[in-house]
């Protein structure tokens, strides 16, 4: 019985990939690194409002802000303990200018801890990097938003 068993999957396709190689479709909902957005002008997206400071459960976000000349709030701390995150996307939900998102990377394994906690620097990097497929993504996804 237990030879029939192998023959039978022996002469059928492959279910697995060779995964460095090659990779399986993501899900437009898939919740990868975060990245913070920009508008095509270059401005970034964020408006200081905290709200996703505010939901998120394991209190990985911080934020500081200040008052521009023109009376509009940009934040000049925006921190993400990646070690606290538990990628529940909260912080995507609650953003009223889709400003923080959860990008398609999953492949983000450091060597130190320290390479864990993203800088509003390293989160607009990751968001320039995944722009066009963080856009696909949530248009795919904005019927059900």
């Amino acid at each position: 019985k237990g030879m029939f068993l192998t023959l039978k999957y022996f002469f059928k396709p492959k279910v697995t990939i060779n995964y460095p190689y090659e990779k399986g479709s993501l899900s437009p909902r898939f919740r990868g690194e975060h990245a913070l957005r920009r508008y095509p002008n270059g401005e970034e997206r964020c408006i200081a409002c905290k709200l996703c400071e505010a939901v998120c459960p394991a209190q990985a976000i911080t934020i500081e802000a200040e008052p521009r000349d023109d009376g509009s709030r940009r934040t000049t701390r925006y921190d993400i303990d990646m070690t606290k995150c538990i990628y529940c996307g909260f912080c995507q939900e609650a953003c009223p200018v889709d400003a923080i998102v959860e990008g398609p990377n999953f492949e983000f394994a450091t060597e130190t801890r320290e390479e864990l906690y993203y800088d509003k620097d390293k989160l607009l990097a990751n968001g320039d990097r995944w722009e066009t497929e963080i856009a696909r993504n949530l248009a795919a996804d904005a019927k059900w938003r």
